[in-house]
């Protein structure tokens, strides 16, 4: 049986990615005939991935075409790590949330011990609440900040000063578990997750930009994330886009997109105390005539519209998707950005790209963290055991 792995895989990703599929429509996704996609269902079904069940409604003569299911007692624990809030969830085969858990993170500088253990109690919360037939089958991190690939290592988090910091390491072994934990960084994660579920579905070369505090960014080309040399592409955030009297970045630059269009500017650019407000709140009292608030966001909107400006110029995508807390400054400020698109950005490279808030909203990270834990299994469906 061992020959039909590859062919396994790729079954339980269209099932996991679109849903419910009949054994008719994933013979003709995957190229094969009926009598493969029968063998091929019957091994999944086998080890309690999938199950197989008559189309609803169906009567009468004939043999309509099973439908395959994702099975409902297999999940993942996703887990997302923002700079105020620590979320971890149990998301089953399909990309359902099944449960959550959350809870503040405080601004304290790095707390690698406390975050670990806040998220490792959550973890165990939600397991020893699955229901008793559940398979745990492993466990994806979205982080805010860059990543090494392979370990979870945090080469660096500038909003808590994180340098280094074993995070993947630190997390397994507070879990302990003995399922496969993968680390990623949450807009490469996002952007996925939009790829494959949300705004993005269908459009294979795409660009999502990520407001945390900051601003991170996931490209994707050809359907494939652009990674980089060391697995920390996509940093658009430090993208210089005010080289003369820009604002100051954690990073330890000025004038950096994430400067000029995160939190912290927007706060001040409204005159509000640091911590004084969220964004959100200034969106809405720009959007309820708040003159101060809706100049802020203006300028904020010409900042971002020059960095979405020149990364249309550079990657020519087909859809730019802006998530986090972008997608209530662009709801505000899309007049100023798509002004500065159109001025900025060569005519041939804007006229098909598509302006777009997250399908997934609040959930898009999380979701590229569900994806990721499912990585192992939907590489090699038979692995596990």
């Amino acid at each position: 049986m061992t020959r039909h792995r590859p062919s396994l895989g790729t079954l339980l990703h269209h099932v996991h990615v679109s849903g419910p599929l009949s054994r008719a429509a994933l013979a003709e996704r995957m190229g094969v005939n009926r009598s493969t996609i029968l063998a091929l269902t019957a091994e999944l079904a086998g080890a309690g991935l999938v199950t197989e069940e008559r189309p609803a409604g169906t009567t009468g003569a004939g043999r309509p075409s099973l439908v395959v299911r994702p099975s409902p007692h297999v999940f993942v624990l996703a887990i997302d790590v923002a700079v105020d809030r620590l979320t971890v969830a149990r998301v089953g085969l399909g990309g359902q949330i099944l449960d959550r858990r959350s809870a503040g993170r405080t601004r304290t500088g790095v707390d690698l011990d406390t975050v670990v253990r806040k998220l490792a109690s959550l973890g165990h919360e939600l397991l020893s609440e699955a229901p008793a037939e559940s398979v745990c089958v492993g466990v994806g991190a979205s982080y805010c900040g860059m990543i090494r690939p392979g370990d979870g290592m945090v080469r660096y988090g500038p909003e808590m000063g994180w340098v280094d910091q074993a995070f993947g390491t630190e997390l397994a072994r507070a879990l302990d578990i003995s399922r496969p934990v993968a680390v990623g960084n949450e807009a490469h994660l996002g952007a996925l997750a939009e790829y494959e579920r949300g705004a993005g579905v269908g459009v294979p070369d795409l660009i999502y930009l990520h407001g945390d505090v900051g601003v991170g960014g996931g490209i994707l080309v050809g359907g494939r994330l652009m990674g980089g040399d060391g697995g920390y592409g996509c940093e658009v955030g430090h993208m210089l886009v005010n080289p003369f009297d820009g604002r100051d970045c954690l990073c330890g630059s000025q004038g950096c997109l994430e400067a000029e269009t995160g939190e912290y500017a927007l706060i001040a650019a409204a005159g509000r105390a640091p911590g004084s407000a969220t964004v959100a709140e200034v969106v809405r009292d720009a959007l309820a005539g708040d003159q101060v608030a809706s100049a802020a966001v203006a300028g904020i909107g010409d900042w971002l519209g020059i960095g979405v400006a020149n990364l249309i110029n550079l990657f020519n995508p087909g859809v730019v998707i802006f998530g986090g807390m972008l997608r209530d400054v662009f709801t505000a400020a899309a007049p100023q950005v798509t002004a500065r698109i159109s001025r900025h950005a060569m005519p041939v490279s804007r006229e098909r790209a598509q302006l777009r808030v997250s399908a997934l909203a609040d959930d898009a990270t999380l979701i590229g963290a569900a994806d990721l834990g499912f990585a192992c299994l939907l590489d090699d469906p038979l692995a596990l055991g």
